[in-house]
């Protein structure tokens, strides 16, 4: 079982029965264009925050592709920390996700919940938005992620444009450095803004294709599938049926071959096979779409 890492291997050294519950466990798998992201990331928080136009970044792909997933690795490689010289913690980034229906005031108690801060009696706005801004500063924020720019889409045009200046408001005030994550949506939310469109540099994470780098990105999957065989998911033949079923996207090929796995298993078999990946209970998201639209016309 040298194909897997440690921790993979002391799982497949249990009995099937016992492992078929490990393989929807979420994984960070490091491929190449996650950790330009989070170097990309991790430079705007060591060279922006303190800057009087610092500049921002949008993570920009389809949906369950692998966004939120790099938002909450960079989360956890900068966590909060306590204070040594003050009766407090310090969040060097602070991460909200957009509200579908977001308001002004709803934005400001985002960013107060985050920070562990109850909002009590205060209803004015004006005070809110000192109070969070105050907090921010003592806490030590320096980047501030914005997860699921997209959903300003839902509001009227009047509250997107409220939310936006806010969003400005707040890197400039603060001169704190923003990363939004979100669909192509988001590009198009932040261009109702020239000032802020200027500031944000796109990243963007396309699909995969039935290529090499997709060959190594799921190379890298097998070593955390706690099956005791090797399957070559990223060899041609494997790689071509698990890049048609899951349709390009990081997320789906997760589920792919997290079900696909326990088929495997419960059909006796220690590696996944091309019958394990077209038979396995997964529905690709194509399928689900006709589905529901067939549901829906009947």
């Amino acid at each position: 079982m040298d194909h897997l890492r440690p921790e993979a291997r002391r799982i497949a050294e249990k009995p099937a029965i016992e492992r078929l519950d490990c393989f929807a466990t979420d994984r960070w798998i490091g491929y190449s264009r996650a950790q330009d992201a989070l170097k990309r990331m991790d430079m705007l928080l060591a060279t922006q925050p303190g800057r009087v136009r610092p500049q921002n970044m949008l993570v920009v792909g389809p949906s369950n592709n692998g966004k939120s997933t790099i938002a909450e690795k960079f989360q956890r490689q900068h966590p909060r920390r306590s204070s040594e010289e003050r009766d407090r913690h310090i969040f060097p980034v602070l991460s909200v996700q957009m509200m579908p229906d977001v308001t002004a005031p709803r934005f400001y108690a985002q960013l107060l919940d985050a920070l562990g801060s109850p909002l009590g009696n205060i209803r004015k706005t004006e005070r809110r938005n000192a109070l969070t801004l105050n907090l921010m500063r003592a806490c030590g924020v320096r980047l501030l992620v914005i997860d699921e720019l997209h959903n300003l889409l839902c509001g009227p045009s009047s509250r997107q444009r409220e939310i936006l200046g806010l969003i400005r408001y707040l890197g400039n005030e603060l001169r704190i450095p923003i990363v939004a994550l979100g669909t192509k949506d988001a590009w198009l939310a932040l261009r109702l803004d020239d000032q802020l469109e200027n500031r944000f540099q796109p990243f963007l994470l396309s699909m995969w294709g039935d290529d090499a780098e997709t060959g190594r990105l799921l190379a890298s999957f097998e070593t955390v599938i706690p099956l005791r065989g090797r399957s070559g998911l990223g060899l041609p033949a494997l790689r071509k049926v698990i890049v048609e079923r899951s349709e390009g996207l990081i997320g789906e090929m997760h589920q792919l071959l997290s079900s696909a796995a326990a088929h495997a298993l419960t059909e006796g078999r220690e590696r996944i096979e091309r019958e394990d990946l077209l038979g396995c209970p997964f529905q690709a998201p194509s399928y689900r779409r006709q589905m529901m639209e067939r549901e829906l016309r009947a």
